[in-house]
């Protein structure tokens, strides 16, 4: 799978003292959707494979903003998969409320080994993984 959709209704607490919603919260929105996307490939972003906990920390995110969104919106949330690495994925967002493009995001995580003992590490993407995930094509 290479997309994913899912909306999300805005609510009073998204927004700051200006009444649209505060930018932090896009990061949120985006992690969300993440974590949707790998629930409906039949996985979640903390679990056990082979022994190993398995978690996916972030290494980059960013958002660009294009439009307002406000309290009450509904906005189309629209994940991609930018990139597939050995290590690590890189997903694309864009944030619609109806036509209008309401912003862009991009977040990095990489596989990381949860050890208790020896910290965290990144390893490959174990294949029960990897094989449900695939980049986007380009547009």
């Amino acid at each position: 799978m290479h997309q994913f959709s899912c909306q999300r209704r805005v609510e009073f607490s998204d927004t700051d003292m200006g009444g649209i919603v505060h930018f932090a919260r896009f990061f949120v929105f985006m992690e969300t959707a993440e974590h949707e996307f790998i629930r409906a490939l039949g996985s979640n972003v903390h679990r056990e494979i082979d022994g190993k906990k398995i978690g996916w920390p972030r290494v980059a995110a960013s958002c660009d903003y294009k439009a307002p969104a406000r309290f009450g919106d509904l906005l189309d949330i629209h994940l991609k998969v930018v990139r597939k690495g050995v290590k690590s994925m890189t997903y694309g967002f864009d944030f619609r409320r109806g036509d209008t493009l309401i912003a862009r995001g991009s977040l990095t995580a990489a596989c990381c080994e949860l050890d208790p003992e020896t910290g965290m590490r990144a390893i490959p993407i174990p294949p029960v993984i990897a094989d449900l995930l695939e980049e986007a094509p380009e547009d």
